[in-house]
């Protein structure tokens, strides 16, 4: 139930290429780190692994098939600011089910509290935010989850919560995990192995 990019690249328009030739597979259970400086085309990378982006070359396979167009995408992402990601005029419980009904022990075990569920995205903090975006990312069906900085503009308690949490439930699933982030020390406890994204310049 491997994930795999073969030989993806990226450009946007006639421009330059943001990369070219990446290979990147990652397994179920696994977790990878991704390094490089700004601006590398990481994040672009990892929207096309989570099927928001087409690739100009190459192919991602999910079960070495290409990745369905349709129903509940098996690769979720978070991102770094969680107010992108959700909409501003729908109350929480309502992004919450969005795409699927988690149960009160997935909440329970990030922190959520019942009565945030009627509260609107502007009434809830950063932290608070971004634990609903990972429950929801942390549906049934998902098989991969990509953290792009997902927990740097959060304060120390709150990131360590939010991945004892990810990382007890990827362990019961045997869930992949992609993670991008610029705090080494994080990389280091997190992954299995990391990957320098500047060998696809």
């Amino acid at each position: 139930m491997q994930l795999e990019a073969k030989n993806v690249g990226f450009q946007y328009g006639d421009g330059p290429w943001l990369f070219q030739g990446v290979n990147v597979t990652l397994e179920p259970g696994e977790i990878v780190g991704i390094t490089g400086p700004s601006g590398r085309g990481k994040t672009t990378f990892c929207r096309i692994l989570a099927g928001f982006e087409s690739p100009i070359e190459g192919a991602v396979h999910f079960k070495g098939a290409p990745l369905p167009k349709g129903g509940y995408h098996p690769v979720q992402m978070v991102l770094q600011h969680p107010e992108k990601a959700i909409n501003p005029k729908w109350k929480m419980h309502k992004i919450l089910n969005e795409g699927y009904q988690p149960d009160k022990e997935l909440l329970d075990l990030l922190g959520i509290e019942q009565e945030w569920l009627t509260r609107w995205p502007h009434e809830l903090s950063g932290g608070e935010l971004q634990r609903f975006c990972v429950a929801r990312a942390l549906g049934p069906n998902t098989r991969f989850l990509i953290a792009d900085e997902m927990t740097t503009m959060l304060d120390a308690n709150t990131q360590a919560q939010i991945w004892h949490a990810i990382m007890e439930i990827a362990e019961k699933r045997e869930m992949g995990i992609l993670v991008i982030t610029h705090e080494s020390k994080l990389m280091q406890r997190l992954c299995h192995r990391v990957i320098d994204f500047n060998e696809w310049g």
